[in-house]
């Protein structure tokens, strides 16, 4: 599928309740890596469209995503990548692909103008849980980690009460979690400084 809505929730997590939900939430969950690469341009037009732009490495395999704001949730539009391509994208040479470029063509964004910043690798468990999917992430950026717990459910309603519910069940304090790729800009800035 080339497009979804995402419907997430999020809270970052300290060491301790990364540990705790590691060992009594997740113990039977195997740990998958994934590398997020990031891309903007030199004047943030991504980011003046409240959108991002990463290319998703897990599994040998590479997805290049557009995350826009949409009224559920997140937009998602996907293209699949070849190494080459990946290559290119990396190395300041981003191709057109059919799916993300039209919705860039939309932001009258032109890929020639999109700029490789850098990367984040994920440690992810992830399981079902009361009909939702819950993951487990620990990333490392920029000289820094931290630790997450998301939540994606079928409905905004319905993924609120189990999210809550499971934090309260844990005595986890609700943090707020800005997405992976404010957190990276942020790190960023301050490491520029």
């Amino acid at each position: 599928m080339s497009q979804e809505v995402e419907i997430e929730f999020k809270n970052l997590l300290t060491n301790q309740e990364y540990n705790q939900l590691s060992e009594e939430l997740f113990s039977q969950a195997e740990t998958i890596e994934q590398t997020n690469y990031y891309f903007e341009t030199a004047s943030f037009d991504l980011k003046a469209n409240r959108s991002a732009l990463r290319i998703r490495k897990k599994n040998g395999t590479y997805t290049l995503t557009l995350k826009e704001p949409h009224p559920d949730g997140l937009l998602e539009t996907h293209d699949l990548l070849t190494e080459a391509e990946f290559l290119s994208w990396t190395s300041g040479k981003p191709t057109e692909v059919p799916n993300v470029t039209r919705q860039l063509k939309q932001m009258s964004i032109d890929v020639s103008t999109l700029n490789y910043l850098g990367n984040m690798t994920t440690f992810r468990k992830e399981m079902p849980y009361q009909d939702t999917l819950i993951v487990l992430d620990k990333s490392i950026y920029l000289n820094t980690e931290d630790a997450e717990l998301e939540l994606e459910a079928p409905s905004r309603k319905y993924g609120e009460k189990v999210f809550k519910n499971l934090l309260a069940n844990y005595q986890i304090t609700v943090r707020e979690a800005p997405a992976k790729i404010a957190r990276f800009f942020n790190q960023k800035q301050k490491t520029s400084l």
